[in-house]
C-alpha cells in the first residue's frame, strides 16, 4: 500500500503528552500500539521529539499572571502558554516506551530555542525559521507525507499544513492521533485539511 516515496512522521509520542504527563492529551497513550503497528507496514519512519529548555517562553510559568492555556502575544505572534512540560533530559520529554519503531531513520528534536515555540515538524512557530526537514526529505526523494501522533490539533495539524505547503502529498491518520481539543481547536484543524487538500484518513 505505502511507497518508497512515503514516509511516516510520528509526531511527539511523548511520555509528557500522554497520561499521568504534564501536558496530556487525553487518551495519548492509546496511539501508540496502533502506530506500532503503522510503522511496520512504512520503509521510512521519522520521529519528533518536542525538547524545551526548562526556561522557554511558551510556559505560562515564565509569565506572571498568567495560567496554563491563556493566550499571550509573542514577538512571532499568538502563543497559547503550557504548563511546563517536555524539557530536555527529563523522563517527561523521552519518547513513551512502548513505541517501538527500531526501523526509524530519524529523530527531530524541535522547541529548542527559548524564546520561540515550534509546533510544527517544518518551521518554528514564526513559520520562517526552518528546521531542515524539507530539505531532508525533498534531499532523500521522498513525495508524501504521512502523520500521526500528538497532537492532532496542534504539533500534528501545523506539521501537515507544512508538508502540504512544501509540496509534499500529506494525509493525516485520525484514528492514531489524540486532540487536546482547545476551544473547538479539532474541528479547526478538518476543516484546515480540507481547505488545504490534506487527506484526513
Amino acid at each position: 500500500m505505502w511507497k518508497d516515496t512515503d514516509v511516516l512522521l510520528v509526531i511527539d509520542v511523548q511520555n509528557d503528552f500522554c497520561p499521568g504527563g504534564r501536558l496530556a492529551v487525553p487518551g495519548g497513550n492509546e496511539v501508540v500500539p496502533l502506530i506500532n503497528r503503522l510503522a511496520k507496514s512504512f520503509r521510512h519512519v521519522v520521529l519528533t521529539q518536542d525538547w524545551h529548555p526548562a526556561e522557554h517562553k511558551s510556559f505560562a510559568s515564565r509569565h506572571p499572571g498568567k495560567s496554563a492555556f491563556e493566550t499571550t502575544m509573542m514577538p512571532y505572534g499568538p502563543q497559547t502558554l503550557w504548563p511546563d512540560h517536555c524539557i530536555q533530559d527529563t523522563p517527561g520529554a523521552a519518547l513513551h516506551a512502548d513505541l517501538h519503531i527500531p526501523h526509524a531513520e530519524l529523530i527531530l528534536r524541535k522547541g529548542f530555542r527559548e524564546e520561540i515555540d515550534s509546533y510544527s515538524a517544518f518551521f518554528e512557530n514564526d513559520h520562517k525559521t526552518p528546521t531542515g526537514l524539507g530539505g531532508y526529505l525533498r534531499e532523500r526523494g521522498f513525495e508524501k507525507v504521512v502523520c500521526v501522533g500528538l497532537a492532532f490539533d496542534f504539533c500534528v495539524r501545523f506539521s501537515a499544513e507544512d508538508a502540504r505547503m512544501l509540496g509534499f502529498d500529506t494525509e493525516v491518520i485520525e484514528a492514531a492521533c489524540r486532540a487536546i481539543d482547545l476551544q473547538g481547536s479539532a474541528d479547526q484543524a478538518r476543516k484546515s485539511f480540507a481547505d488545504r487538500g490534506i487527506v484526513l484518513a
